[in-house]
């Protein structure tokens, strides 16, 4: 049978659609990432706007990968479906993701199981325009090369309880990495957004999933969820970076948020 490849839906309008310009732009906001690191990362929470806006940010959370790029065989993705109303969770039906740097493969085994599970559905129709998850894939070709295998997840309506569960049947090894796709509060005045953001970081920052809905971030249940799985393996967590549209591009009148934080083994400090 021809392998199913996901074609890439908004290169060339959310980031270049040439792989060199491409490559050159990623490489570049992974450079120039903010924040200091302590620990291994495992896990992290990234925007997934158009990179103008939110790269630097993406930037600083796939700076924590360096060094990393064989530490990691299997990269679970999962962010909040923008184009689709579904309950539930869902896995593409390709077995490859395309992007302009090339094809990334699926962990079909590892989908599979999912399926069988009961936890997750396939839909071809949540994956085939979703750009919270595409824009990450060329971060993580330029992080990680080739050598792991994808779970691309899009989340529909469902709960904190689904997500964890999900992550809890996948993180079975430290060859796992999770990344949780979010952006945060949207097309609020500067000031406003600023004072939003800062009480989402807060409470992320203390593992607290309570006080984050959908105007706090977009993918508030992938983001609820991984909190609760962090709190129950004891990690730490990490602020790297916390700005918005208006300090990377655009005005100051309607802005959004966007955050990226790591997660790694050892207690809260």
């Amino acid at each position: 049978m021809e392998l199913q490849v996901r074609r890439a839906a908004v290169a060339g309008r959310f980031y270049p659609g040439e792989a060199s310009e491409l490559a050159a732009e990623v490489d570049g906001y992974i450079a120039e990432g903010r924040g200091a690191i302590a620990g291994r990362c495992v896990a992290f929470i990234a925007p997934h706007a158009g990179y103008v806006y939110s790269g630097p940010i993406a930037g600083s959370a796939y700076r924590a990968l360096a060094g990393l790029e064989e530490a990691f065989d299997r990269v679970v993705l999962l962010g909040p479906s923008h184009y689709v109303a579904f309950e539930g969770i869902a896995a593409p039906e390709a077995m490859a993701f395309e992007t302009p740097l090339g094809s990334v493969a699926l962990d079909d085994g590892a989908i599979e199981a999912l399926v069988a599970s009961g936890l997750v559905g396939r839909s071809a129709e949540a994956h085939r325009l979703e750009h919270g998850l595409e824009v990450h894939l060329p971060f993580l070709q330029r992080a990680l090369g080739e050598g792991f295998g994808l779970v691309p997840l899009v989340v529909g309506q469902t709960s904190a309880t689904h997500v964890a569960a999900v992550l809890d049947a996948l993180w079975t090894d430290a060859r796992t990495l999770v990344v949780i796709s979010s952006d945060l509060s949207h097309y609020l005045p500067y000031a406003a957004c600023v004072e939003v953001d800062a009480a989402t970081c807060a409470a992320i920052e203390a593992l607290e999933e309570g006080p984050l809905g959908p105007s706090e971030a977009c993918g508030f249940v992938p983001v609820r969820g991984m909190l609760r799985v962090a709190r129950q393996r004891g990690l730490r967590v990490q602020t790297l970076d916390v700005r918005n549209s208006g300090d990377t591009a655009g005005d100051r009148s309607r802005v959004v948020g966007y955050g990226a934080w790591v997660f790694s083994e050892g207690p809260q400090g």
